[in-house]
This record gives structure tokens, C-alpha cells and sequence, in this order.
């Protein structure tokens, strides 16, 4: 039967791709002739001529993501400085604007496509056993093929960093540059000490959600669970409540448009797309000064200097891996691949954290309505009608974001410490695996043929919705590893999810919440019911028991897309921290981390908002040891 069901598993892919791509093909034209906002001609960005590349610059930034952005609009404030942005991608492309594409870019030339190593603990279901980790290959990184959900964190995050021995870290010193970078135009809190306005990140709440999203609230409600401001990111975290995002009049607002549509044209900034960086320079003297970086652009190879800093800002995989390939990291790891060791500094790549859901609980239900959808359908939706709403009324369907349109925070058991710092985040889905017949949340998740088939195929275009849980402070660790010299090459991502066992409890419990919430009044109404196929991974444990829940949570492991922490901030008594409380990096001069590998610890939720926090913070710092000293603070 599992044979018979991939056989049509795949006919259907290929008979639904045409008709598919045909709506994308009409929409992206129509986005060019009649959407100029979007299309935006005056304000992209453009890089400059590699023959205007400057022998040296103050600063140069390497990567060009959320915290790069920033970095390069900040530190380009001061026209006394000149700085370099170099970036391995390109531009935005149009149909990035839209909240309801973003799983499309997975796995696309605009993402660099990692993946971990194979585990028989999680990501059972997935092709070879190993969990796809999308990064973004953009201007504007992972800000721009993300789900734009933001989420600040928790305050007891921050001042856990400021406990660990990084002063000036915590909440209440830190809230200011949330502020800075925000603009809030949610209705409600204009007055909030929370939230700030004017900022170049706007946030507003996502455009034409389904029928669900109400029931979920009602849900919520009946738990006693809704949220009591419905702000996660103001005087406390708890509860269910819809998500803001970072969105600009219902679109994307990514850093790239935040930031940089803004401050490319200034004449002491200059991008390179397209500029893949090999490795630092570093002075072969014995200064352990970093001097500037040698990049790949086009056929050619250029090596440009930093007369102050070079800053990495190319994220938790790249920032590591880039530190290593130049000599910088674990002697024991370097010194087999035949690389020189500058500066031994065992805790590059290690401290690696990232957001483990369950994305796999599968809900049915049945409509009220006989004939009317509650949930998104994809061919109910991708089609020419669609486009015109889009196109001219500025509403439906690609507005949406069905992923998320109801979140929740909340503490299980084992949260004994009494605060308000929930152990479990919530996603509650208005489509499931079904919806799209496996075209885009099949292939985003890298789920085998055989196990959609197996474990969805049967739920083919119902009615369905999910409710996905995520362990908000896992106590495993990861490490990053290089495979090879070569910066082109991956390296290897150990994510070790599940190691320490209280992971996967405090999973499991969410789990069940999640089960609890499909129990109340309001979704028996519409007969919720989990998707009994998903047994077929495990039919030796007892359906809905803890093994049923574990078992689910091994086949279905699905990651947030929020590695942290591999470049550890940390006190000069940690022997495994990378960059000190003000993130320069150990044993070298004119060199910082600034994006987020810095992290200590991840904080509770999604981490595109706390990276824009850092690199606020992290350019503040530069401009402040640069006004106090002629040296910059370096020694």
C-alpha cells in the first residue's frame, strides 16, 4: 500500500507543478506592472562596480543578513567613516515581499541549503535522516526568507546573559535597542514603554487570516490560556494570543528593506553582492591583528583591509566556520586539516543551540459550512482570483500566514521555577501537511516521499490545522565542525537534539497541551481529530501515551531555523567563550562577532528580533570605543 501511495504521491506533484507555476509566473508579472511598491525601482539596492572597490575601509562587515544590515545603516551614520558590506547573495527577488511565499525560497538558489548530520534520535522521517536547516543566501539573510514573526524573547533571557559575566546585557539595559530598531504600528500601543516608533523594522499584525484563527483563540480561552495584553513582547510573555510581524503595509519588511533601502546611496558605503568571503588576513607578524578579508567575486579574488574592525556578521553556521577556516578556533580540529593555528580558542563552533518543534500532529476537522473551507487549501487558493486580490486589492491569500496564525507560550510541569519564563511556544497552523499536496511543506521539511505518503496522503486536501510545539530552552548542545579548509564546503552540523532527556519530556508535555487544546468546546464543535496515520511510525506503542508523543517528536523533528550561539559571549573565566561582554573576539585585535553566534543562550522565541537587538547594541559599542579612544578600545 505505502508503494501504491507513492506512486500517486508523486503524479499528483507533477500534474499539480504546471498549473502551480503558471498562478506564480502570472503573479510575479502582474507584481511588476501593477505593485511598484514592491517592484520599488528608487530604493533597491545596488552594488557597486568592482572597479570602485577602495583599497581600504574603516570597518568591513561580512555578511550581509539581519545583524550585517544593521550594521552597515549604523555604522555608515558617521560620514567621517567609510565601511564595506560584503554579501554572498543578491538582491531580494519580487515574490519575497509576500508572507504567504516564504516556504518557497527553502531550498531555493536564495538559501544556502545546510543540512545536519544523520541522527537515529530525530528527523526520522526526513531524507537520510537529517534535519534541513535553510539559511538565507540574501541581502537581508534569514530576515528575508523567514516567517516574520516577531518575538523579542523573554526578560529573564537577558538577564540571565548579564548573570553569566556579561554586564550591560541585561533586559532593562538592553530594551532600548529593541525600541530602536522597532516600528510599531499594531493600534493599542502607542503609548506602551515597550514598543518604540520611527524605527526601520515595522510591525503590524499578518493580513487575511482564516476562520481558525478565532476558533484557536476560543480554544485558548477556554483553557483559560489567551494572553492578557496580547503582546508577547511587553509586561509579560505568558499565554495564546496572534502574532505580530515584521511587516510594512502587510508585506515583508526585512532588514535589507528596513535598514539598507535607506543608507545604501551614502558615498562612504559601498556593497559587494555576490562577494563570497574566503577567509580573514590576519598579520603574519605576531600582532594577531586582523587586517581585512580576502573574498571571490566573479572569476576574480580580492583582498581588501579594514583600518579599524573587520566584523563577522554572517550567523551561527558561517561566523564559526569562518573563524576556523582562518586559523582561529580549536587547535585539535584545525591542525588535522592542515590549517595554522592563530589563536587557539576551543569554543569556536561549540555552544551550538537551536528551536525544536514537532510539526507532525496533524489535526481533521469538519467544516460547519457543507462546501466552505475553514482552513487554507492551496488549490482553493492559488489561482487567478487570488493574484487579483493580491494584485489590485491589496488582500487575501499571499497576505497570509497561516503557519502562525495563533501563538502560544506556556510553562509545563517541569517549569518549576515559578516565573514567568515559559519552557514551550506554540504554533497553531491553519493548514497542515495536506494543504499544498506536498509541493512546498513536503519539500521545505525534507519529509521522504515514503513517509508523506505513508503518514499524509490519506488527508489529501481536508480540512486540517496543526498545532506545533517548540522547546523553547533546550539543555543539549551542538557543535559545528569543519569538514575541510575550503570555506565553500559546509561543515558538518551535529545538532544534537534530544541528548539530555528532559528535552524530549518537556516536548512530549507540550504535546499534550497542544492534544488538550483540540479537546475543548470550541474545537469539538468541529470534531478535531488527530491524524491517526502518524501511528504507522510507532504501532508498537499505545496510541496517545508519553512513547506515542516521543515517537511523533522523533519522526517529525522540524527546526524553527534558529541556531545560536557557536561564537559564545562570555566572561574571560569561561574557557570556551569566543567574544568578550563588548564582542570582540579573544586574542586578537580588530576583529568582532556581531550577529547571532554570540548568543550565550537562546532566548524564548524567535531570534530575528534579538539578532537586530545585537547588532543595535554591537554598533552603539563600536561608536562608543571609537569616541573614547584613539585605539578604538583595542590593547
Amino acid at each position: 500500500m505505502t508503494a501504491v501511495n507513492t506512486f500517486v504521491t508523486i503524479w499528483r506533484f507533477l500534474l499539480t507543478l504546471g498549473p502551480s507555476a503558471m498562478v506564480i509566473l502570472m503573479l510575479n508579472k502582474g507584481i511588476k506592472d501593477y505593485r511598484l511598491d514592491i517592484v520599488d525601482e528608487q530604493h533597491r539596492v545596488r552594488s557597486i562596480h568592482i572597479e570602485q572597490l577602495r583599497h581600504s575601509y574603516d570597518f568591513i562587515i561580512v555578511g550581509g543578513g539581519s545583524a550585517g544590515c544593521v550594521l552597515a545603516a549604523r555604522l555608515s551614520e558617521n560620514p567621517a567613516w567609510t565601511v564595506l558590506l560584503l554579501e554572498a547573495g543578491g538582491d531580494e527577488p519580487l515574490l519575497m515581499d509576500l508572507p504567504q511565499m516564504y516556504p518557497v525560497f527553502q531550498r531555493s538558489p536564495w538559501d544556502w541549503k545546510y543540512s545536519t548530520e544523520p541522527s537515529d534520535r530525530y528527523c526520522l522521517a526526513m531524507e537520510d535522516q537529517r534535519c534541513f536547516w535553510p539559511r538565507g543566501k540574501v541581502l537581508g539573510g534569514c530576515s528575508s526568507i523567514n516567517a516574520m514573526m516577531y518575538v523579542r524573547g523573554n526578560r529573564h533571557d537577558y538577564d540571565h546573559w548579564a548573570e553569566l559575566g556579561n554586564p550591560g546585557w541585561n533586559y532593562d539595559n538592553i530594551l532600548h535597542y529593541f525600541r530602536k530598531a522597532e516600528d510599531m504600528r499594531v493600534p493599542g500601543y502607542e503609548r506602551s514603554p515597550y514598543h518604540g516608533h520611527g524605527g526601520p523594522i515595522s510591525v503590524e499584525r499578518y493580513r487575511s487570516p482564516s476562520p481558525l484563527l478565532e476558533i484557536f483563540m476560543a480554544a485558548a480561552t477556554q483553557l483559560g490560556l489567551a494572553h492578557p495584553d496580547g503582546d508577547f513582547n511587553g509586561r509579560t510573555q505568558s499565554g495564546f494570543a496572534p502574532p505580530h510581524g515584521t511587516l510594512r503595509d502587510g508585506l515583508r519588511c526585512s532588514a535589507n528593506k528596513g535598514y539598507m533601502r535607506r543608507s545604501w546611496q551614502r558615498p562612504n558605503l559601498d556593497i559587494v553582492l555576490k562577494a563570497f568571503v574566503q577567509r580573514l588576513i590576519i598579520d603574519p607578524r605576531g600582532s594577531k591583528r586582523v587586517q581585512g578579508v580576502r573574498f571571490e567575486y566573479g572569476l576574480g579574488e580580492y583582498d581588501v583591509r579594514a583600518s579599524r574592525e573587520v566584523i563577522l556578521a554572517a550567523g551561527a553556521l558561517a561566523s564559526p566556520q569562518l573563524l576556523m577556516v582562518s586559523g582561529v578556533g580549536p587547535q585539535e580540529q584545525l591542525q588535522p586539516l592542515g590549517i595554522e593555528v592563530v589563536q587557539h580558542l576551543p569554543g569556536v563552533g561549540g555552544n551550538l543551540q537551536d528551536h525544536i518543534s514537532t510539526s507532525g500532529a496533524i489535526y481533521t476537522f469538519e467544516s460547519p459550512q457543507p462546501g466552505r473551507h475553514l482552513s487554507f487549501l492551496v488549490p482553493d487558493q492559488l489561482n487567478e482570483e487570488s493574484v487579483n486580490q493580491f494584485l489590485h486589492e491589496h488582500r487575501g491569500f499571499f497576505y497570509a500566514m497561516p503557519v502562525s496564525e495563533v501563538m502560544g507560550f506556556i510553562s509545563t510541569r517541569h517549569q518549576k521555577s515559578g516565573r514567568d519564563w515559559p519552557d514551550v511556544q506554540l504554533f497553531m497552523g491553519s493548514y497542515g501537511y495536506g494543504a499544498d499536496g506536498g509541493m512546498v511543506g513536503r519539500r521545505g521539511a525534507a519529509i521522504t516521499l515514503d513517509n508523506y505518503a505513508n503518514a499524509f496522503e490519506p488527508l489529501m486536501y481536508q480540512d486540517s490545522f496543526v498545532i506545533a510545539p517548540l522547546l523553547l530552552r533546550p539543555r543539549s548542545r551542538g557543535f559545528v565542525q569543519l569538514r575541510s579548509p575550503d570555506a565553500k564546503t559546509h561543515p558538518t552540523i551535529h545538532a544534537n537534539y534530544y541528548d539530555d532527556p528532559l528535552d524530549m519530556a518537556i516536548m512530549v508535555e507540550g504535546l499534550k497541551l497542544a492534544h488538550l487544546l483540540t479537546q475543548t468546546p470550541a474545537m469539538q464543535r468541529l470534531n478535531a481529530t488527530l491524524n491517526i496515520y502518524e501511528w504507522r511510525n510507532c504501532p508498537e506503542v499505545e496510541y496517545l501515551s508519553d512513547a506515542f508523543w516521543e515517537c511523533l517528536a522523533r519522526y517529525y523533528s522540524q527546526t524553527i531555523y534558529h541556531p545560536v550561539g557557536t561564537c559564545k559571549m562570555a566572561p574571560d573565566s569561561d574557557p570556551f567563550g569566543v567574544v568578550d561582554p563588548r564582542l570582540r573576539v579573544r586574542g586578537l585585535r580588530g576583529l568582532r562577532v556581531i550577529d547571532a553566534s554570540v548568543m550565550p543562550t537562546i532566548p524564548n522565541g524567535n531570534t530575528n528580533a534579538p539578532t537586530l537587538m545585537i547588532a543595535e547594541r554591537g554598533a552603539d559599542m563600536i561608536k562608543e570605543d571609537w569616541h573614547h579612544y584613539s585605539h578604538g578600545g583595542w590593547i
